[in-house]
């Protein structure tokens, strides 16, 4: 069994010290401190009160990590996180991207985590996970023992937006990317391409970064090039909706000169001029299902085989050239949407 000794020892420092860095207490310069938690890291020690906790296995508490709190994206994952542990007498942390997150993971301080957080590294959590300490990842497909994927169905979702696009007659296309460190992203950008590969059509691809900003950079920079795509898909709504105001600004009118698709269904899509096509994902389902089965996995030890929250495409006006009456009333045409 590891103890504090062995963890002073590695890291070259007094076991005092080492106590004063793992409690939080004492002035230590921040090198000796990175240099402690480093060692206790590398040896996957935990303080005796922690100890304590894992012996009994149950602290009757859910760690969320989350990458932030603010914006309907990951506030409807938390609502639904926050159904699912109501239903049961398990208390909730949430932890936004900050110093403490390591430490709460490295000390496991709950029974179970669900992780939404890219700076959170694969290896860090394949380290940590283990029978009495499960993790659930919603942004990553990672294999490791007693981590349980549970991801978006990106691949149908984006194969119903370019088949929505490619019926209706459009061939120039162009994507615009998000967050690079994104799985969803990945998945989607590679499906869009692969579809667009498949047709023997190529696709022009821009930087994104998840952001208003960002879609409206991109508009910017592909008007200005001349070269108009007749459609282009975001890979979420707010890049999207970004798009869509610098095209507007700029006299590019959508759809008739280019159509614009989002990926989300945020709730200001549908109230949009025009209404914004989007791809529909219930984050809100997605949190219940993260905070259910990882409950199950504490409760029964039953693992889940990782699964997809559904994802369906929304047809409205900005990705739509020609428009029947009755749909035009509801903002939509084609697919059953709302």
């Amino acid at each position: 069994m590891v103890t504090i000794k062995d963890v002073a020892r590695l890291a070259g420092v007094s076991i005092t010290t080492a106590s004063y860095v793992l409690n939080g207490k004492g002035r230590i310069s921040e090198s000796t401190r990175k240099r402690v938690l480093a060692a206790a890291e590398e040896l996957n020690y935990h303080p005796n009160a922690f100890a304590r906790h894992l012996k009994k296995r149950k602290t009757r508490t859910i760690g969320v990590f989350i990458a932030r709190l603010g914006g309907s994206f990951y506030e409807e994952v938390l609502e639904g996180i926050h159904e699912a542990i109501l239903q049961t007498d398990y208390e909730l942390i949430i932890c936004p991207e900050c110093r403490t997150t390591r430490r709460i993971l490295a000390h496991r301080q709950v029974d179970g985590a669900i992780v939404f957080d890219s700076t959170i590294t694969s290896e860090l959590i394949a380290r940590l996970a283990w029978e009495h300490f499960p993790v659930v990842v919603l942004d990553r497909y990672l294999e490791a023992d007693h981590v349980f994927p549970l991801l978006v169905d990106n691949a149908r979702g984006t194969r119903e937006v370019f088949e929505h696009l490619f019926v209706q007659g459009m061939r120039r296309l162009a994507f615009i990317a998000g967050a690079a460190d994104s799985h969803d992203n990945s998945e989607r950008r590679r499906v869009f391409l692969d579809e667009a590969a498949r047709h023997g059509l190529s696709v022009a691809c821009y930087a994104g970064d998840f952001t208003r900003p960002s879609g409206y950079q991109a508009a910017m920079e592909i008007i200005a090039s001349g070269d108009l795509p007749e459609a282009v898909f975001c890979a979420n709504d707010q890049m999207a909706i970004g798009f869509i105001e610098a095209a507007r600004e700029r006299g590019v009118r959508v759809p008739e000169d280019i159509a614009v698709v989002g990926f989300d269904d945020i709730p200001v899509a549908q109230y949009m001029q025009p209404s914004l096509s989007t791809v529909r994902v219930s984050r809100v389902d997605w949190g219940f299902t993260a905070a259910m089965r990882l409950i199950a996995l504490l409760e029964d030890r039953k693992p889940f085989d990782t699964s997809r929250i559904p994802a369906r495409f929304i047809q409205r006006q900005s990705s739509t050239r020609t428009f029947a009456p009755q749909a035009r009333e509801n903002g939509l045409t084609g697919s059953p949407a709302e």
